[in-house]
């Protein structure tokens, strides 16, 4: 009811577009706008200062296309730094002005606030299908609603985690042992999601290598 209301009051025939990190939060909530939307027109996507992986998962140009191909979206990106991010992001909206952007924010009101304040600078309507749902909740409907994706990022000392499978119910009682949010919003752990209910057609992916840093390790996928 609260995401019809959303609608009723926001949506246009003004250019939509998804925030696009390529993981779980953002492919269920794009899910569950397209069950009133019926369409996206674009899938935003920030990359690095290096334009060659996502600011935030780390994915590859090549996969994020790849799903945006089999959304049946268009890809659009822009490459920044964590100090211009706001500046870029300014940047697309400002091609989008009056248009409607969906958002994967669960209960993080900070970021919840800075989506709202910046979008409002071109009167882009702000969606937020997931807002203030139970995350264990979310975690079910994402796997009853046949999405599957990857863990390809955690917080060192959960590396145990990468590489499986978040749709497997053996991986949700590790993260269970674990101690851990059950949808990573600490920064625990990131997905890329591969097949779901929002793919034409599911991607096959494959992993290349791996890296790591002082805090965090990461899995190298490409397709």
């Amino acid at each position: 009811m609260e995401l019809q209301m959303q609608l009723s009051e926001k949506i246009n025939d003004k250019v939509i577009f998804s925030s696009w990190s390529g993981g779980k939060d953002s492919a269920l909530a794009l899910h569950r706008a397209l069950k009133e939307l019926k369409r996206v027109d674009i899938l935003f996507t920030m990359f690095d200062e290096t334009c060659v992986h996502t600011r935030a998962h780390g994915l590859s140009k090549r996969l994020i296309q790849a799903q945006a191909e089999s959304i049946g979206a268009k890809l659009m990106m822009r490459c920044a730094t964590w100090e211009t991010y706001e500046m870029e992001f300014l940047e697309f909206l400002k091609g989008v002005e009056n248009g409607t952007g969906i958002f994967g924010d669960i209960d993080l009101q900070e970021h919840k606030d800075w989506v709202e304040r910046v979008c409002a600078t071109y009167n882009v309507s702000v969606l937020e299908p997931l807002w203030l749902e139970p995350r264990e909740k979310l975690i079910e409907e994402f796997i009853r609603e046949g999405f599957k994706a990857k863990i390809i990022a955690t917080k060192t000392e959960y590396r145990e985690l990468l590489g499986k499978d978040l749709h497997n119910r053996e991986t949700l009682k590790l993260i269970e042992k674990l101690s851990i949010d059950i949808s990573g919003e600490n920064g625990e752990y990131h997905t890329v999601v591969y097949d779901g209910p929002i793919f034409k057609e599911p991607l096959e992916i494959k992993i290349i290598g791996k890296h790591s840093t002082e805090t965090n390790e990461y899995l190298i996928v490409n397709i």
